[in-house]
């Protein structure tokens, strides 16, 4: 049994993401290449062919040569609840710097804010049950995710290659379901428009049953992740 400390909750709303949230809504819903996806109550955003073939070629083989067991954030008693493999990714690595600061390009968002880029790997039977990335308050992480930039605000995913069969990213809540398309990028907004944790992008990574699935995964802060 877990047990955590008592102490007052703070507060849902926040006026930083309620911004972040409207100003990059409407960077994403003025650029032509962007398609907004029309599901009330959530922010949900995708680009065609963000990278290029050859773009994704290169970080597959990242991913591919320095993959490891994906961990949790919270713990979970369930051993299938993610069970792929990821890959950290050096930021100022020159093959990865033009796709890291050209996501935040195309947010509109400060490069400090977001996290380490990271790809995930997912071989025939392989997923991440249905989760939030926002951060939930009153957990054991809690502190340590105020003290690297507070709540995620978006998130950015772009698919590498296509997937034989499996592997689609779903939204039971709001009722999306992403097949995995080479270069596409997804994004999403994980408040809701007050700033506070939107339920409705409650997501999964669905189960490979043919091929493999190769993603790249970056996250925004509220706050300056990089110090």
């Amino acid at each position: 049994m877990a047990f955590l400390r008592s102490r007052a909750a703070p507060p849902a709303t926040s006026v930083v993401r309620q911004l972040a949230g409207a100003q990059v809504a409407a960077r994403l819903s003025a650029n032509p290449a962007v398609t907004a996806v029309p599901i009330e109550g959530v922010q949900v955003f995708y680009h065609a062919d963000f990278l290029s073939p050859a773009e994704c070629d290169k970080l597959m083989a990242m991913i591919e040569a320095k993959r490891r067991p994906s961990t949790l954030l919270a713990v979970s008693d369930d051993p299938e609840f993610r069970t792929s493999e990821s890959c950290d990714m050096d930021r100022w690595s020159p093959d990865v710097r033009p796709t890291d600061e050209g996501i935040a390009a195309l947010l509109g968002l400060d490069p400090v804010h977001g996290e380490t880029m990271q790809g995930q790997r997912y071989a025939p039977g392989q997923q991440f049950r249905a989760h939030t990335d926002w951060f939930h308050a009153n957990t054991p992480y809690w502190d340590d995710m105020q003290r690297t930039g507070g709540q995620r605000t978006w998130t950015a995913m772009i698919y590498l290659n296509d997937v034989e069969e499996g592997g689609a990213t779903w939204f039971p809540q709001a009722g999306i379901r992403v097949a995995p398309k080479r270069g596409l990028l997804l994004a999403w907004n994980n408040m809701k428009a007050d700033g506070s944790p939107n339920e409705l992008t409650l997501h999964e990574g669905m189960p490979v049953i043919a091929g493999v699935k190769y993603v790249i995964t970056k996250w925004f802060r509220e706050g300056a992740w990089v110090q």
